[in-house]
């Protein structure tokens, strides 16, 4: 019995775990310890001056608890812990939920995040902050913050129902007197009001090298996805067309080397339960109707373009919960996943590990943070380092 509680206290104490099994993680720990309020949705980001500035929401729920809040840690260069949490953004009355922390070309550090109005998904508002004093020990002082408000015109529902003829024929099962779900959602995207309202953040957009800002956004109503397209350096944004597929969400993007844009997406529709996959060739505007992928998902994408030019993939490999994580790296930009290593996988399949954040510093390591819960009052966002050298052999 000693074995396993020396085990739990070095992991508590954040220092360095399972070296011996797991040689490509050089560093894992928590941000903050293990508490009972809800924490989830990290986002992370590497600072020019060596700093992590990591976000994530916390309350006592989600969508239908007004306390929710977005909190934030900074882990100083060179410094072994993360700082105490402290408050990065509140909306008054309304749950504030899944920040995404990112820079500009111009180093203006930007927070996107949602505010949900009614409680609801599908009303959620996009709201941004940018700082450019954001080197401190607490929060960075804001200087602006607006909303991202988007208006997809007529080509957007134009777009729905051509692509939805591009994809596999739909066998769910709908009684006789009742609308098939893709009628249902090419319907739902005549409407100019829900096809504005309820663009949601997950994931961290790509920054390309022309400065053009892809910020990937999802609709729990519509259930697919879209790119919030910058070309001023976040000031203004404009939607792209639509990424359909059938539960196709929470797009994570890179670029090929041909200029593609390839993004990844969880699934939220129909079986099998496998990661969607969009292709766009004109930088974002316009994207090829979904197809499923042979990578298992229920919760969880993350994707991500190495230094390398190798693609690394993280995120939910299983269909049956939250309880594994797993990063996949491909050397064919995404065609194949020739090496995949378990960041987490609970054999008891009752932890819950998930919407993670990567990045990759000037040396090649791979910083990575997610949601990490064992139930009740054992919560908290974990940060793992990888090198992936050490998987790559």
């Amino acid at each position: 019995m000693k074995k396993p509680c020396i085990v739990l206290l070095i992991l508590l104490s954040g220092s360095l775990i399972g070296t011996a099994q797991k040689a490509f993680k050089i560093h894992e720990s928590f941000i903050f310890p293990f508490q009972s309020e809800h924490v989830h949705g990290s986002s992370l980001v590497l600072l020019p001056n060596g700093d992590k500035l990591a976000a994530w929401f916390q309350g006592s729920g989600e969508r239908k608890s007004d306390d929710v809040r977005i909190m934030g840690a900074r882990l100083k260069k060179g410094a072994k812990s993360w700082t105490a949490p402290f408050l990065m953004a509140d909306t008054k009355g309304l749950p504030d939920c899944n920040p995404v922390l990112f820079m500009n070309q111009t180093n203006k550090l930007f927070l996107v995040w949602i505010a949900v109005q009614a409680n609801r998904w599908e009303n959620s508002i996009l709201i941004f902050k940018t700082s450019e004093d954001y080197n401190t020990d607490g929060a960075p002082v804001w200087k602006w913050q607006d909303n991202i408000l988007l208006k997809p015109d007529d080509t957007f529902a134009e777009e729905v129902k051509n692509k939805f003829k591009d994809l596999p024929p739909n066998h769910a099962g709908w009684a006789e007197y009742a609308p098939s779900y893709d009628n249902m959602i090419i319907e739902a995207s005549k409407d100019p009001l829900k096809r504005s309202i309820g663009w949601m953040t997950r994931i961290k957009p790509l920054v390309m090298e022309n400065g053009r800002i892809l910020l990937p956004l999802y609709s729990d109503g519509l259930n697919m996805s879209l790119v919030a397209i910058s070309d001023d350096d976040g000031t203004t944004w404009e939607p792209s067309l639509p990424i359909v597929g059938r539960g196709s969400i929470q797009p994570a993007l890179a670029q090929k080397e041909n200029g593609d844009i390839v993004a990844l997406m969880r699934d939220s529709g129909d079986a099998p339960s496998r990661v969607h996959k969009s292709v766009s060739k004109d930088y974002g505007k316009s994207w090829s109707a979904t197809a499923k992928t042979d990578i298992p998902n229920t919760a969880s994408v993350e994707l991500l373009k190495l230094n390398d030019g190798k693609f690394a993939f993280f995120g939910n490999d299983i269909v049956d919960g939250r309880y594994r994580l797993s990063l996949f790296i491909s050397e064919d930009e995404g065609e194949t996943w020739k090496w995949n290593v378990q960041i987490e996988d609970d054999e008891t399949k009752t932890g819950s590990f998930s919407y993670p954040s990567m990045n990759q510093d000037a040396k090649g390591l791979l910083h990575l943070t997610y949601s990490y819960s064992l139930g009740k009052g054992k919560k908290s966002i974990k940060y793992v380092v990888v090198d992936t050298k050490r998987i790559i052999k």
